[in-house]
């Protein structure tokens, strides 16, 4: 009888141990369980220890992650200017606190089915844009992406936290072009910036010319008026000495100092030659003639 009753106490310890075994469980942070009982959703238990009725009465279906995750997938598409590209896309999600078990049970692969909405999302949106405006456009392209791909997913108790397009790659021999177009325009503006210095150096040096002329006609100008005042001044004070000249005489004056200043200037140039009368009567003769023309014209 003793041996009877030892017996079934170590059965029942061991029924308690199996027990043990199968009654609790624990549930990491930011992680929810699945509890099903009999093949039936039964509860949802957060993070902690918790009791379920042992021997497979109930059991824990799934542990669902409730931390953000990120997919990234690679789309190929054509845009409205016919190139391919490739497009790196990254996606953040995570399940809805508010919904998991649609979550757990209305989809069995999340991430496909999140990658075949962003390939149609991007493939209905990208042909309407050329290269260029895919480039300028991506993150635009990207926002309503996620927001398509949101609110499909939402019936599905997924959120979609933000959606990037990391990258957009088309054929290699369209980059080659791409880059053949950059570097011939880049030599073009550099050929008109040479083009318009040039033209800066040229007009100013031009300008400078003018303006040394000019100067240089103010300087013989002034240098004249300067002789002629001085003559003047000279003439002047003869005749309040009492010495009288007449006009044939002052402008005899003016044509020899005229004379000796040309005679000057050719010979500060030595590779210039004129051939000019040397003596004092080939001078009076040229200034014969002048006086004679000046008085012809009166």
């Amino acid at each position: 009888m003793m041996w009877t009753l030892l017996i079934i106490l170590g059965l029942v310890l061991l029924f308690f141990i199996a027990a043990a075994g199968t009654l609790f469980y624990v549930v990491k942070q930011q992680t929810v369980a699945i509890i099903e009982r009999f093949g039936k959703y039964h509860t949802t238990a957060s993070s902690g220890i918790h009791v379920k009725l042992p021997f497979g009465i109930d059991r824990i279906a799934a542990r669902v992650q409730l931390r953000l995750i990120q997919s990234e997938m690679t789309v190929e598409t054509k845009t409205r200017d016919n190139v391919f590209v490739q497009m790196n896309v990254a996606t953040q999600y995570r399940v809805n606190e508010q919904n998991i078990t649609d979550a757990y049970y209305k989809l069995m692969n999340p991430v496909e089915q999140i990658k075949s909405y962003i390939e149609d999302a991007l493939r209905s949106s990208v042909p309407k844009l050329t290269l260029d405006e895919l480039f300028e456009k991506k993150d635009e392209i990207a926002l309503e992406v996620q927001h398509q791909v949101a609110e499909e997913m939402e019936t599905y108790g997924y959120m979609i936290v933000k959606t990037l397009i990391t990258k957009v790659d088309p054929d290699a021999e369209v980059k080659q072009s791409m880059n053949e177009i950059n570097a011939a325009q880049r030599k073009r503006e550099a050929a008109q910036e040479l083009a318009k210095a040039d033209k800066i150096k040229v007009v100013t040096a031009a300008e400078a010319e003018a303006e040394k002329d000019r100067l240089h006609g103010v300087g013989i100008a002034e240098q004249r008026k300067a002789i002629v005042d001085g003559l003047s001044a000279s003439i002047l004070e003869m005749k309040e000495s009492g010495v009288h000249i007449s006009e044939d005489e002052i402008m005899s004056i003016l044509l020899t100092n005229q004379y000796l200043d040309t005679l000057n200037q050719f010979a500060e140039h030595g590779n210039s030659s004129i051939f000019l009368p040397a003596s004092p009567e080939g001078a009076d003769d040229i200034r014969t003639q002048i006086l004679s023309a000046l008085k012809a014209t009166k």
